[in-house]
Formats: structure tokens, C-alpha cells, sequence
């Protein structure tokens, strides 16, 4: 994988964590499973009310596997099958301590999720998180209730860094193989006014 270097130190995972195509074909242990969970249950959230849920599918189990593959957009399907695991986050979109709506649901479900990928990584495993799947076939599937919405998918495994074999795996191993790009802080962080770089990230 090329990077494009980081200019200030940050954590191992943060460092090393990217979003991989192509996993080797072996199964993620339980105890690593539940050490990535574990960390996303540990996230932050507004009111402490942690409005996310995981539906949870490892690939040796087929039948279950191949439920949740089903339900991801078809550009996915084929890469995806390859991890060792694959998950569904689902956030509800009201708070449990009184019925309102929960204006910052995914803000904090997004935070879970990164706890989870910044865990994995730590683990020697890599998470590629999709916006691609079929919310309503989904819906359908799991049953899910109306007050809450399926979001994303995540894979997560053990990387493939051996050299593809074929045609498709030399174009998986391209899209992996990318420097990693970011904005600068410049172009991110304001002050005083929306669209004024705050001088602390003025030379970024």
C-alpha cells in the first residue's frame, strides 16, 4: 500500500489504518470480534444514549453470510465476500429517554464505527467501511424496526498484501495501492467567520 506521509504524530491505528479490497481467506477470531464491538460500544454519544446496532454475519457461517452480501449494492458483492466478516449499521433515529428525534444519530454512530475500525487495526485487521447497499432490501430481510435505519456495511479481515493472481485481483490491488489523500487543515478548520482558515491551521 503507498501513503501519503502524515505530517504530525498521530496513533499507531490511526496511522496505519486504510480501507482494503482484498482480504486473505481465513477467519477472523471471536476474541478480535468482540474487542472491535467492544471498543465501538465505548463511543461516545449524545445523552449516552448509543444509538447504533450491528447486524453481524462471519463469512463461516454461509448461510448468514450470503444474507447480508445479498444486501449490498452489486458493485460490493464480489470484493466484499472475501472478508472474514461483514456487518450492517443500523442507527435509531430517536432518543430512547423520551421518543425525540435525534438530531446527531449518525454522528455518533459514525464515531462507534471508527472506534470499531481504529480496533481492528490495531489487531493486524482492516476495515473497509460502504455507503453501497440496498437500504430497503435490508429493511426487509432483517425486519428492521421503523424508528431505526440501515446505514452501511463493513467488512472487516485479515489484508491480502501477497501480489494478485489475476485480471480482477491486479484491479483490486490498484485501488488499494492509491496514496492516501486529505485535505489539508487550511481547507477544514475555520474561525471568526465559515470559510476563514483559523490561524492555527493557516500553514497546513
Amino acid at each position: 500500500m503507498t501513503t501519503n506521509p502524515i505530517r504530525r504524530p498521530v496513533i499507531d491505528s490511526v496511522a496505519n489504518r486504510y480501507s482494503p479490497y482484498r482480504f486473505e481467506d481465513r477467519a477472523v477470531e471471536d476474541a478480535k470480534i468482540l474487542r472491535c464491538l467492544e471498543a465501538a460500544r465505548w463511543a461516545s454519544s449524545s445523552f449516552n444514549d448509543q444509538p447504533w446496532s450491528w447486524i453481524i454475519a462471519k463469512r463461516e457461517d454461509e448461510a448468514e453470510f450470503e444474507r447480508i452480501v445479498s444486501c449490498l449494492m452489486e458493485a460490493n458483492q464480489g470484493w466484499a465476500s472475501g472478508a472474514g466478516v461483514l456487518l450492517l449499521s443500523v442507527s435509531r433515529t430517536t432518543f430512547r429517554y423520551n421518543g425525540s428525534p435525534n438530531r446527531v444519530a449518525l454522528h455518533d454512530l459514525g464515531q462507534a464505527a471508527a472506534q470499531l475500525s481504529l480496533q481492528a487495526a490495531d489487531l493486524g485487521l482492516q476495515v473497509h467501511q460502504m455507503a453501497g447497499i440496498d437500504q430497503e432490501k435490508t429493511r426487509q430481510t432483517y425486519d428492521i424496526p421503523d424508528d431505526h435505519v440501515p446505514q452501511t456495511a463493513i467488512a472487516i479481515g485479515y489484508p491480502d498484501t501477497s501480489d494478485p493472481s489475476d485480471d480482477a485481483e491486479k484491479d483490486l490491488a490498484k485501488r488499494e495501492q492509491g496514496a492516501r489523500k486529505r485535505m489539508p487543515l487550511s481547507e477544514q478548520v475555520f474561525s471568526g467567520m465559515w470559510g476563514k482558515t483559523a490561524p492555527i491551521a493557516a500553514k497546513d
